[in-house]
């Protein structure tokens, strides 16, 4: 998979448009992806990335990187052998393209807004 472009509320990935916030895991794109604290990412918000089993997990953090990482979600992913990358949404593309390039097994988590 490759994200193709990215804008304020919106990503291109794989020559398909999305505009709701995306998880790229497993081979495939889980659309319209909700947490349940809005900013804040959960460990409950990645049952979909845990199920993929990936060695790393690429966050896109917002278009200005409002969306926060709490340390219990840090300990969440490494407990489980992850290696988290985070930045805002543009740069978290570029970081996955490379990753996936490489034929690292990445997953992404994207929020497309603030």
């Amino acid at each position: 998979m490759r994200i193709d472009d990215y804008g304020f509320g919106w990503i291109v990935i794989d020559g398909q448009r999305y505009k709701n916030d995306v998880i790229i895991a497993g081979g495939r794109v889980i659309p319209n992806w909700w947490r349940q604290e809005g900013h804040l990412l959960a460990p409950e918000d990645l049952d979909a990335v845990i199920q993929a089993g990936p060695n790393k997990l690429i966050v896109g953090t917002g278009m200005y990187g409002r969306m926060t990482i709490p340390e219990a979600t840090n300990r969440f992913l490494s407990d489980r052998g992850i290696v988290l990358e985070t930045g805002d949404t543009k740069t978290a593309g570029k970081k996955y393209n490379e990753s996936a390039a490489a034929g690292e097994n990445v997953a992404a988590v994207l929020h497309l807004t603030c």
